[in-house]
């Protein structure tokens, strides 16, 4: 393994960055349901002002035959070369408010010197706040908002908008690392989780990259525009609910995770105990609903499986 100093390269002439700036974190990988990281890392590089700091090494982090590069052939000639991108750049919102960003693949290898690495620019950078969203699968139902589970050392955060808060074990990525070394540094941090309805898992979801964007302007106050996004949404459910109101053991199923959801934020709010927010009694899996979507939900395939939330673990929820 490289050493330390090769894992990433100052570019060269970059962008002056002002002290105190907040640092958002968009790590694709294990735990990207609905695509929600990935596509707000492609609105990111699309419609957002950046200018990278520092370029992260493919050759030190990334495992090519796990996420393999794309090229393009045309007859007899490649014509192009796409490798991932791991970047820290200093970007800028729709308002032009300046901030931190640091995105692409999460690390394959090395996450110890990685970690480290990020934490000597934020400290160095003087960065005032340090927020990251990933999201996973679970079996609650499209028609309600997307919840979350909020984590880190802002209380304020998690008080207000964290929906569940379990006592469970589950994999951990580069993210989770991060967060735990931010936080035992004292800085201020928030990780948002999002918890993804399971059949749509592995699609690419709008309202996924919707809700991700909207924790992080709640948590920085930087501000996103999003109406084309929000537009594909629209058409994206309304295909959805057409193919759900079209087959009665789907409803049902649906009415379901609505019932259970219901009762669930209903004890939130009343301050009563409450069961957990999902039990495994009766619970549609993601196959048997998947298997009724399919025909629209094929539609949107993802031509990298970083993109499309694939390898989510089971809920822990549902353990």
């Amino acid at each position: 393994m490289p050493p330390l100093g090769d894992l990433y390269e100052r570019v060269a002439n970059g962008p002056a960055v002002p002290a105190g700036l907040p640092l958002v974190i968009l790590l694709t990988g294990f735990t990207d349901a609905g695509s929600a990281v990935s596509g707000l890392i492609d609105y990111a590089r699309d419609e957002l002002d950046s200018a990278p700091i520092a370029i992260f090494s493919n050759d030190a982090l990334l495992d090519y035959r796990a996420r393999r590069p794309i090229v393009s052939f045309e007859e007899d000639h490649l014509t192009d070369y796409q490798p991932q991108r791991l970047e820290l750049s200093l970007s800028r919102d729709a308002l032009g408010q300046p901030f931190l960003l640091l995105a692409g693949y999460e690390p394959d290898f090395a996450w110890d010197a990685f970690s480290a690495a990020i934490l000597r620019f934020a400290d160095v950078l003087e960065v005032s706040t340090v927020t990251w969203v990933h999201a996973i699968s679970m079996p609650v139902p499209h028609t309600r908002p997307i919840g979350t589970t909020v984590s880190g050392t802002r209380e304020d955060l998690t008080a207000a908008h964290s929906v569940w808060r379990p006592h469970t074990q589950v994999p951990a990525t580069a993210g989770h690392l991060l967060e735990y070394r931010f936080a035992a540094a004292g800085a201020r941090i928030s990780g948002f989780v999002l918890l993804i309805p399971h059949y749509l898992a592995d699609t690419e979801y709008p309202a996924a990259t919707i809700a991700a964007m909207d924790r992080i302007m709640t948590a920085t106050g930087l501000v996103f525009t999003a109406d084309d996004l929000r537009e594909e949404n629209r058409e994206y459910i309304a295909k959805v609910d057409e193919q759900v109101e079209g087959n009665e053991e789907l409803s049902r199923m649906v009415r379901g995770l609505e019932e259970r959801y219901d009762a669930y934020m209903a004890g939130m709010s009343g301050g009563v105990v409450t069961p957990p927010l999902l039990e495994d009694a009766d619970l549609p899996s993601a196959d048997e609903l998947a298997a009724e979507l399919e025909r629209y939900l094929a539609s949107r395939p993802s031509p990298d499986d970083d993109k499309r939330g694939g390898g989510v673990p089971p809920s822990p929820l549902t353990e």
